[in-house]
C-alpha cells in the first residue's frame, strides 16, 4: 500500500464536518424559531422511552453557549478524523456515536443527557490513542497536537461541574479507546523495516550461531600437460 495516497485531501475532509455542525445549529434554530424543546429526545438512562435518545442526543443542545463550545472542537477533530483516518472515519463517527449514546444510557444519571460532547470526546480519544497505537510519525504528531489543544477536557469525565453530563464524556472517551484498538491495523500503519541479507548474514543461523564453511567441497585441480622434446630431435 502506498501510504502517501492515504494523506490526500478530499471534499469530505471539510464537507462532513461542516454538514455535522450545520445540522446541530439548524436543530437549535428550529427550537428557537418555533418555540420547541427537544430535550426529551435526549438519552434518559435505563428507560425504554429514553432509549431513542441514543440516536438523537448528539444533535440537541440546551443553549447557545453549549452549542458553541461543542461546535469548534467538533469541527476540528472531525476534520482530523476525515483526513488522517479516512478509511474508517465514517465507521468511527456512526458506530462510535451510537455506542457512546448506549453507554450513556447504561451508566448515566436519571436525567436527560443531550449534546454533541460525547462525539467530541469520542473523536478526541480516537485521534489521540490511535496515533499512539499505530506509531506512525504523522499520526503521533497529530496526537500531540490534539492533546495540546484539548487535553484539558480530560477533567470533565469526572463529576466536577453541576449540570454537565460527565457520563456522556466518559462514554465517548472509552468508545474512542475501544475503536482505536479495534481499527489499529486499518488505514495508515507504521511500516516495519526489513533488512536485506548479505553473504555475511548467510554465515549465521537463526540463533546467531556462526556456520563453519564446508570442507567437503570438491576442489577441481587443473591438469597440467607436459610435452618433451628430445635433444636428438633438436640436432636433426
Amino acid at each position: 500500500m502506498n501510504q502517501n495516497n492515504d494523506f490526500k485531501f478530499s471534499n469530505n475532509v471539510i464537507g462532513i464536518p461542516l454538514a455535522f455542525v450545520f445540522i446541530i445549529w439548524f436543530v437549535y434554530w428550529v427550537e428557537i424559531k418555533f418555540g420547541m424543546n427537544f430535550n426529551k429526545l435526549g438519552v434518559l438512562p435505563r428507560t425504554l422511552s429514553g432509549f431513542k435518545g441514543i440516536f438523537f442526543t448528539h444533535f440537541i443542545h440546551s443553549d447557545t453557549k453549549h452549542l458553541f463550545n461543542n461546535s469548534v472542537p467538533l469541527f476540528v477533530l472531525l476534520m482530523s478524523l476525515m483526513y488522517f483516518y479516512r478509511t474508517v472515519a465514517l465507521k468511527v463517527l456512526i458506530y462510535g456515536g451510537l455506542l457512546t449514546g448506549l453507554l450513556t444510557w447504561i451508566i448515566g444519571r436519571e436525567s436527560y443527557h443531550i449534546g454533541a460532547s460525547g462525539i467530541v470526546y469520542l473523536l478526541f480519544s480516537f485521534v489521540f490513542f490511535s496515533g499512539i497505537i499505530k506509531s506512525h510519525y504523522r499520526l503521533v504528531a497529530m496526537s500531540l497536537i490534539t492533546i495540546f489543544l484539548y487535553g484539558s477536557m480530560i477533567w470533565y469525565i469526572f463529576p466536577i461541574k453541576e449540570g454537565m453530563s460527565w457520563e456522556g464524556h466518559l462514554s465517548g472517551l472509552l468508545t474512542g479507546i475501544l475503536f482505536a484498538f479495534v481499527y489499529r491495523k486499518y488505514g495508515i500503519v507504521k511500516e516495519k523495516y526489513v533488512f536485506s541479507k548479505t553473504e555475511f548474514d548467510e554465515r549465521f543461523d537463526e540463533d546467531g550461531n556462526y556456520i563453519e564453511p564446508s570442507t567437503e567441497e570438491e576442489v577441481e585441480i587443473p591438469s597440467i600437460q607436459y610435452k618433451y622434446i628430445y635433444k636428438i630431435q633438436e640436432e636433426e
